[in-house]
């Protein structure tokens, strides 16, 4: 399959599932048990990673375009929503951490948003577990990633608009 086929061509920044924003950087042949493969390279702006992924397989692994600014303003409406599991309610936190690796695994910027909703209202109640902690971090850093490029913002002004949504008045956000 060659580059041109594909909806994606180098210098497009697009989201890798559970990776979050890259920036496609090259195509290239390799050769994997005597068959010739294209790649794209990928570099992931967050952590400064290269990946390669074979250009057939882009559906596959959830490589997706990056939202619109038009689009943020339905992540902040999810965002803003009552969250999925009501506090009255009694779930193990395997089942949770289970339900939210899948929905950050998933690469859908809406189920992140309410990973990251649910974890946040979780903590107004409870400290947070290590395993929480380390799910709603990823979780922040992957909606700040593709907020601040669909909004064409700065990681520091996405970090705050998420913010403002669950500060209380007069209360000091921690992450």
């Amino acid at each position: 399959m060659k580059e041109e086929e594909s909806v994606f061509k180098v210098g497009d920044k697009i989201v890798y599932p559970a990776h979050g924003v890259g920036i496609i950087e090259g195509v290239e042949e390799i050769t994997v048990e005597g068959q010739n493969l294209v790649f794209f390279s990928i570099r992931i702006l967050e952590k400064e990673v290269l990946i390669k992924v074979p250009i057939d397989k882009v559906e596959k692994v959830g490589l997706r375009k990056i939202i619109t600014d038009s689009s943020v303003k339905d992540i902040m409406e999810i965002l803003s929503r009552p969250p999925t599991a009501q506090e009255g309610e009694k779930v193990s936190w395997t089942v949770r951490h289970r339900e939210y690796a899948e929905k950050i695994k998933s690469g859908s910027i809406e189920e992140v948003a309410e990973v990251y909703r649910d974890l946040m209202q979780l903590r107004r109640g409870k400290e947070l577990s290590f395993g929480e902690r380390r799910i709603l971090e990823n979780a922040q850093q992957f909606l700040i990633g593709e907020i601040s490029e669909a909004k064409q913002i700065s990681p520091e002004e996405a970090e705050e608009l998420l913010k403002s949504l669950f500060q209380e008045e007069g209360e000091e956000e921690k992450c």
